[in-house]
C-alpha cells in the first residue's frame, strides 16, 4: 500500500495522472480547506463559493488528465491560479456601483512604484488596532481589489507574487491595492472609522 502522507502535493498530481485515483483523493483532502477559505474570501458567498470550488476541482482533475500539468514545485500555486480564474471570469460582468476603478487613460505604467508605496513600510498598511474594521471595509470591495488585499496581507504574499498568480502585471497589482486603499478610506470617513493607512 502506497504511503501518501510521505508523498509532496506534486508527486500526487503526477501519481493520479498515471492512473492512482487514490492520489487525488488525498491531494483533495490536503488542500480543500486553504482553497476554500480563499475562495470564500474572494466571492463572500457561500452557494457561489461551493461552485466556484467545485468547478476548480473539476478543471483540475481535466487538467492532469489532459496532461497539462507538470511538477514545478508550485502545485497549491496552480490550484489557487484555477480558482482565481474562475473568480475573475464570474466577476467579469458584474459591476459594483460606487467603487473607485481605474479609467482607461490611467496608464499606471506612468508612475513609480515607490510613488504608490514604501517598500520598507509595505507591511505597516493596517494597524492591528483597526484589523477588524478593515475586513469589514474588504467585504464591500470588487472581487480584484478584495483579493490582493487577501493575498498581501493574510497570504503574505509580495506584489511580484500577486501579479504571477493574478496574471497582471505588478503595476496592476499596486493599482489594485492603490484602489483597494482609496475605496477603504472612503468608506471608513463615510461610518466615521480611524484607519492608520499608508499609501
Amino acid at each position: 500500500m502506497k504511503n501518501y502522507a510521505s508523498c509532496t502535493d506534486e508527486a500526487l498530481a503526477l501519481l493520479y495522472i498515471d492512473g492512482d485515483n487514490r492520489a487525488f483523493d488525498e491531494l483533495l483532502a490536503r488542500n480543500q480547506q486553504k482553497l476554500f477559505s480563499y475562495i470564500m474570501f474572494v466571492v463572500r458567498d457561500p452557494e457561489m463559493a461551493n461552485d466556484v470550488f467545485q468547478e476548480t476541482f473539476v478543471k483540475v482533475i481535466c487538467k492532469l488528465q489532459a496532461g497539462k500539468y507538470t511538477d514545478s514545485g508550485k502545485f497549491s500555486f496552480w490550484l489557487t491560479r484555477i480558482a482565481h480564474n474562475i473568480i475573475m471570469d464570474n466577476y467579469r460582468d458584474q459591476k459594483v456601483a460606487n467603487i473607485v476603478e481605474p479609467t482607461a487613460d490611467n496608464d499606471l505604467n506612468k508612475l513609480r512604484s515607490d510613488s504608490l508605496m514604501d517598500l520598507n513600510r509595505e507591511n505597516t498598511y493596517v494597524n492591528e488596532q483597526v484589523l477588524d474594521d478593515v475586513r469589514h471595509l474588504m467585504d464591500a470591495l470588487p472581487a480584484p481589489q478584495r483579493e490582493v488585499v487577501f493575498m498581501r496581507f493574510y497570504q503574505e504574499m509580495s506584489f511580484k507574487e500577486i501579479a504571477e498568480l493574478t496574471g497582471v502585471s505588478i503595476n496592476t497589482s499596486l493599482g489594485r491595492m492603490r484602489y483597494a486603499i482609496i475605496n477603504m478610506r472612503r468608506m471608513a470617513k463615510q461610518h466615521h472609522i480611524q484607519l492608520n493607512m499608508e499609501l
